[in-house]
């Protein structure tokens, strides 16, 4: 009789074993043909480079607004250059990761999406030198300096990227005053990011804090390792970035959501590594005086009310210290709002862009305006 069992045992292992092969081979399946078959992160422009301070070459591509039967004939112009939007991805993203807002402003105006050192086709840079958010604003000045060397300007930055942007304001005021028309900020923040708790109890939180820099080096030491469990554990792995990435995960379109994952996964874990300690690091509220100014550029803050990684309340701060910034919270939407909410995202940036170009002129007209189901709670006046 224990023969037997052992024997019946070690059938329904194996029953059970073939059913979970079964189904990971079934759900890798499915994530390859969402992969085929998606048409997120394929938009492209002309490719462009530029070298960083330390040497590193840094991505971008320029999508140019189309010309209209309106516009003058090529040559010497008295008119001004037009409004250039420069965006800036998060941590752990690319420039792809705008997909929805470029398909939404192609060819309506002269846009520049960059990649951040270290990420999507930007160079990697030296492997175990420390990032500073400082050293990303002066990266994103270079790009600036190259990509659109006149005219005014409208920044968009989300999480890092608005980062970033603030980095931009403190070390180059002047560039801003002159040259930034409009700025957007997208789930982010000016500083105060040690006291995240990810959506952990208080004291687990400070637990994760603590040990999360130690175990990125630890796993960052065994690069080729952790990169083969990733591999091995991408159930896992999607289920976490759905949680951390959107507010309403169960009503996100699977390709968007695949779409994420490939997005982060893409990123090294030595890279990961590299620039977690620059967010303990960063503090940037009296940079944000650089976008608040009387007659400074017409500010953006935008921000998910389930985000994790950057609480709304962040951005809520940072909308205080610009008195004439337009807030927006948008409603059940987690980080990545302008994968999840990408009509509303688009909807609000069009504003802005209407605004900044009846200032300061524009070839292109603003995109359409959302429709009247636009889920965001609104400050007044917006």
């Amino acid at each position: 009789m224990g023969l037997a069992g052992a024997a019946l045992g070690i059938a329904a292992a194996g029953v059970a074993l073939e059913r979970l092969t079964v189904h990971r081979a079934v759900r890798r399946r499915a994530r390859l043909a969402l992969d085929a078959a998606a048409p997120y992160g394929s938009l492209r422009g002309t490719p462009g480079s530029v070298s960083a301070e330390d040497g590193t070459e840094l991505y971008y591509e320029t999508d140019e607004a189309d010309a209209s039967p309106q516009d003058p004939p090529p040559g010497p112009s008295p008119d001004p250059p037009p409004v250039t939007v420069v965006f800036s991805h998060g941590y752990c993203l690319s420039q792809d990761v705008w997909h929805f807002q470029r398909a939404a402003l192609r060819g309506k105006v002269r846009c520049v999406y960059w990649d951040q050192r270290s990420h999507g086709r930007s160079a990697r840079a030296p492997v175990g030198e420390p990032v500073s958010i400082d050293l990303l604003g002066r990266d994103l000045k270079a790009v600036l300096d190259a990509a659109a060397p006149e005219g005014p300007l409208v920044l968009v930055g989300h999480s890092m990227g608005g980062m970033t942007l603030m980095a931009l304001a403190e070390q180059y005021p002047r560039f801003v005053a002159e040259r930034v028309a409009g700025v957007a900020l997208l789930g982010t923040s000016a500083g105060g990011l040690a006291e995240v708790t990810y959506g952990l109890p208080a004291a687990g939180a400070r637990v994760v804090r603590r040990v999360v820099p130690g175990v990125l080096r630890a796993l960052a030491a065994r690069s080729e390792l952790v990169e083969r469990g990733r591999r091995a554990s991408a159930d896992v792995f999607a289920g976490l970035v759905k949680r951390y990435s959107f507010g309403s995960p169960r009503e996100v379109d699977a390709g968007v959501a695949r779409f994420a994952e490939r997005l982060i996964e893409s990123v090294p874990v030595d890279v990961v590594a590299d620039f977690y300690p620059a967010f303990a690091e960063h503090e940037k509220t009296a940079a944000l005086a650089a976008f608040g100014t009387a007659s400074g550029p017409q500010a953006l803050v935008m921000a998910g009310d389930r985000d994790l990684m950057t609480p709304s309340e962040h951005s809520e701060r940072i909308a205080a210290a610009l008195p004439r910034a337009a807030f927006v919270l948008l409603e059940a939407t987690g980080h990545l709002l302008m994968l999840e909410r990408p009509e509303e995202v688009d909807g609000h940036l069009a504003r802005l862009l209407a605004r900044t170009i009846r200032t300061h002129g524009s070839t292109a007209p603003p995109a359409s305006r959302p429709g009247p189901a636009d889920p965001a709670r609104r400050r007044p006046g917006l």
